[in-house]
Parts: C-alpha cells; sequence; structure tokens
C-alpha cells in the first residue's frame, strides 16, 4: 500500500457545551459566573490502539468590564506512535448589549502547543527479513526514535444570544502552523470553522425560582446543531436535551444527514444524561452508538463524561441575576 497524504481532524466532545471555550473562546464568562470544569472521552475503547482526550477550563465573568477571562488545557493521547498533543491557551471574551436582553459576545484564544510522539516501536517493512522473519533495527525512515515540535496558535469567535436563541461562529488554527516532525516539510494545520446555535423552549409555565442560577421547577426543552468543517471534514451535530431540574437527558445525531458524497456520512446517535447534585456542581455522562460501517460492536462507541462547578466569585453588581445565556449544559 502507498500513501501520499494522510489527513485527520481535531479531537471533538459529544458534550461539546460542556467544554465551552474550546468550542468558541467567545464563551468565556458567558454563563456570567466562575466555572471550573474537566472533560474526559474515550474514544472507540474496543479498538486495539486507545484514543483518550482531556480538557480542563476555568474561566470568569468581570461585570465592572462586561469582559469575561479563562484559561484552557487540552492533551491527547493516541496510542500507536505513543502520539500526544497538549495544549495550554489564555481566552479573553468582550461583551456588547444590542439590546434588553440581547446580547453579542466576541473573543479570542491564543495557545501555546506541543505535539510529542515517540517513533521507536513501529515496525517498518524494510525492517524484518523476508527469509526468518526477524526485524532489524534500521528501517531507513527519516523519523528519529522521539521527536516533539512546539508552536502558537490562535483562534477567534462571535457569539450571539438574547434569552430564547444564541449563534454562534469559532475560527481555529487561524495562522495554520506547521505540524511536521520532518525536518524541511511543511504539513499545515487546517483552519477548522464552527457554526453552533439553538433555540430554548421554556415548559415550566414561569414557575421556576432562581437562586444564583441554580433553578428549580425549570422545565426546559432545548434544539442546537454544531456544523464542522476542517478540510477536507464536514460535520454535523444536531440534537436536543430536556431539562427537568435536577435531571437533564439529550440525545444527539451526528453525521451528514444529506450528501452528495458517494460515500455515506452517518458517524454516531449520542446518548446523554446529566445531574445538578447541588451547590453549582454538574456531571455528565455520554456514550457514543457507532453507526458508521466501522460498527458499534467493534469500536465499542466512545464514552465521555464532563464535571463542572459554578459559583459567584468577588464582588458582582448583577450577582444572582439570571444568566443571558440559553444555551445547552452538555
Amino acid at each position: 500500500m502507498l500513501s501520499l497524504t494522510s489527513q485527520a481532524q481535531d479531537v471533538q466532545y459529544s458534550q461539546f457545551y460542556a467544554a465551552p471555550l474550546y468550542l468558541n473562546p467567545a464563551m468565556a464568562g458567558s454563563s456570567e459566573m466562575t466555572r471550573i470544569g474537566v472533560n474526559y472521552r474515550n474514544q472507540w475503547p474496543g479498538l486495539d490502539q486507545s484514543f483518550t482526550s482531556y480538557s480542563a477550563y476555568v474561566d470568569h465573568y468581570m461585570f465592572n468590564i462586561n469582559s469575561g477571562i479563562g484559561l484552557i488545557f487540552n492533551k491527547s493521547q493516541q496510542s500507536m506512535a505513543n502520539l500526544s498533543v497538549s495544549e495550554i491557551g489564555a481566552v479573553y471574551s468582550y461583551r456588547m448589549r444590542l439590546g434588553f436582553r440581547s446580547f453579542l459576545r466576541i473573543g479570542g484564544q491564543v495557545s501555546f502547543m506541543d505535539r510529542d510522539a515517540y517513533f521507536g516501536d513501529l515496525i517498518f517493512g524494510s525492517q524484518i527479513d523476508d527469509q526468518t522473519g526477524s526485524i532489524g533495527d534500521f528501517s531507513g525512515e527519516n523519523l528519529g526514535q522521539d521527536v516533539r515540535r512546539q508552536f502558537m496558535d490562535y483562534s477567534f469567535g462571535f457569539l450571539y444570544n438574547n434569552e430564547k436563541v444564541w449563534f454562534g461562529v469559532s475560527t481555529a488554527h487561524v495562522t495554520q502552523p506547521n505540524l511536521s516532525f520532518v525536518d524541511g516539510q511543511n504539513s499545515k494545520l487546517p483552519l477548522k470553522v464552527s457554526a453552533h446555535g439553538g433555540v430554548k423552549f421554556d415548559l415550566s409555565g414561569g414557575s421556576s425560582t432562581e437562586f444564583y442560577n441554580q433553578k428549580s421547577g425549570t422545565k426546559e426543552l432545548t434544539l442546537a446543531f454544531n456544523y464542522k468543517n476542517q478540510k477536507p471534514f464536514t460535520q454535523l451535530d444536531m440534537g436536543a436535551q430536556l431539562n427537568i431540574q435536577p435531571l437533564v437527558l439529550g440525545v444527539w445525531y451526528r453525521g451528514i444527514p444529506v450528501s452528495n458524497s458517494e460515500q455515506p456520512n452517518h458517524e454516531s446517535i449520542i446518548a446523554l444524561v446529566g445531574m445538578s447534585l447541588g451547590g453549582g456542581l454538574d456531571v455528565g455522562y455520554s456514550h457514543d452508538f457507532t453507526i458508521s460501517s466501522l460498527g458499534n460492536a467493534n469500536t465499542g462507541g466512545a464514552h465521555e463524561i464532563s464535571l463542572r462547578y459554578s459559583f459567584l466569585w468577588g464582588k458582582a453588581s448583577g450577582a444572582g441575576r439570571k444568566s443571558s445565556m440559553p444555551c445547552f449544559k452538555y
């Protein structure tokens, strides 16, 4: 077999609203509280080679300057080449009022990224003696056993919302940095564009009560989508979440329902359950049921866990009022 080019997309989370800074830097401070969150994803555990992802973030909203700030840490690990990608970034967003409870947020992120791989465990055909089957030491490949590449990365985004709807666009890797481990070669990290939005329906008849945004008597139905393009991949997530405080139930479809391609692009059905444990602590679990030709029995789907703690910190002139964001929780 001969491969001239191989391509892949960024890590994705099924609970992308539980990783808000990873989805869109304009979401820094969007809850108008202080949040600390972690995400864990185990992709296709049924396969021989594992792919795991981690994300952690903290963000805070400053009422006096209408700004959100945050820090984010991402890490992914691929077992075959012992490839790990680590990222630490600083995020800032500014909120502008467009009308009564209608806002536009603009945000940016600056990140330092580190890609580290160990190729010493890989075996190439040129190392195998076809007479004895013994494996030699030198493959002839222009790769060191342990290689690393570090670079800066930049992301931008905007987010519009009122009490019922939201719509945002984010762009990542705007400078398309070079990823190649081989000196003198240029392998650009493609630009990633995401468009996301939705609408919230209040089913409680206005009977819910508020205490630092920890509602009681809440009944909400939210419909949303998340469209992603990172050359040459295109993907659409569509779903619904039912929030019956303290329980959240959700279902997602990931793929392209209508495609001009001869190959179908139906990736997975995602089931989600979330729980508010009180005191600002939320936990979510989701499972991806693979519906592509890979098969759920082969891949084992994907498991994902999110944990988030929200609280009010510092002086906040608007403390205790309802957040203007109607977004999904997970």
